[in-house]
């Protein structure tokens, strides 16, 4: 369980050691092999890429890049948080990782008509953000739930899962990483989840055909 508002609070005993520089050449030859790899997975990407104003190495949001081609709906994938060393989140039981989240809604990109699309699109650009700073700084394993603060008095409930649809591996060049999977519920699953372990709330939402989708515009399952 792990709570996003302790981002920022406390003082680390870690002593942080400066990441090296990449020429731009490498930061192009691993771009096509993480685009290589998440369409291993995730399907063909979308032509459009939804970048940040300020990017999220200096502080700001994180680039939403789109999947339509894959599961029905849209994927929405992270491609920021892995260096080309491989490096960025604190590695968890499974190693390191890009964050993936879906929507069973239509990609639309079409700004003076949004949709429900764009809401839950640039909602979860801040859940990215916000776990995407956080998982330099803690573990966050598969299957453990997470809060979001959103700027509101309820915060986003997320379970966090390993996907990998019939065993595909997210693989760039010849490093093997995973896509953590950010599966937006109702509070009332979440602590369903932490009392009964998040592989039993899973269970019941494939059951329903809500997996992997983080849509809420559906009846609790618990």
């Amino acid at each position: 369980m792990s709570f996003l508002k302790k981002l920022f609070g406390g003082k680390s005993k870690e002593i942080e050691v400066p990441a090296r520089e990449f020429t731009d050449e490498e930061f192009e030859r691993d771009y096509k092999l993480k685009e290589q790899g998440l369409e291993n997975v995730l399907g063909a990407m979308h032509g459009i890429v939804g970048h940040a104003i300020i990017p999220f190495s200096i502080g700001g949001a994180v680039d939403m890049y789109y999947f339509t081609n894959g599961i029905k709906g849209t994927g929405f994938a992270t491609m920021e948080l892995l260096d080309p060393d491989g490096n960025g989140p604190k590695p968890n039981r499974i190693g390191t990782y890009e964050l993936v989240a879906f929507t069973k809604l239509d990609y639309n990109d079409n700004e003076e008509n949004p949709t429900e699309f764009n809401t839950i699109e640039r909602r979860f650009c801040g859940i990215f953000t916000t776990i995407g700073n956080y998982s330099s700084q803690a573990v966050l394993n598969p299957f453990e739930t997470i809060e979001v603060p959103n700027g509101t008095d309820e915060n986003n409930c997320l379970i966090l899962d390993n996907y990998a649809p019939e065993g595909k591996e997210f693989v760039i060049g010849d490093r093997t990483h995973h896509l953590l999977l950010c599966l937006e519920v109702f509070r009332s699953e979440m602590e369903f989840a932490r009392k009964n372990g998040s592989v039993k709330l899973i269970e019941l939402l494939k059951e329903k055909g809500f997996y992997p989708y983080s849509d809420l515009d559906r009846d609790p399952v618990a």
